[in-house]
């Protein structure tokens, strides 16, 4: 078992800047890839970003890419969210998440979450 707990969350005006964390407990972190998800008031829950077991691959989704930055911190079993340039459409709950499988963008293919952080941003 993996146990995911988040943090980071809160409001933010449009254009600000925020960090999310994703603390991992349980077994070995670097044997997974770590991604997260996003889901809005009434969407299904989207993929947003995952990096690799050691943390040199890292991928996004189109409407995120130069304003999102995922990082890990293997040492201290650690997961971030860089999110910079804030839009409203950002506004959602934001999932962290565990995979043996590689940095995939399906939920499916994810085992373990964490609870989810609110990420709102108001315009």
């Amino acid at each position: 078992q993996v146990q995911l707990v988040e943090s980071g969350g809160g409001l933010v005006q449009a254009g600000g800047s925020l960090r999310l964390s994703c603390a991992a407990s349980g077994r070995t972190f670097s044997n997974y890839c770590m991604a997260w998800f996003r889901q809005a008031p009434g969407k299904e829950r989207e993929w947003v970003a995952a990096v690799t077991w050691s943390g040199s691959g890292k991928y996004y989704v189109d409407s995120v890419k130069g304003r999102f930055t995922i990082s890990r911190d293997n040492a201290k079993n650690m997961v971030y969210l860089q999110m910079i340039s804030l839009k409203p459409e950002d506004t959602a709950v934001y999932y962290c998440a565990a995979s043996q499988l590689g940095p995939r963008s399906r939920e499916s293919e994810y085992a373990y979450w964490g609870q989810g952080t609110q990420v709102t941003v108001s315009s």
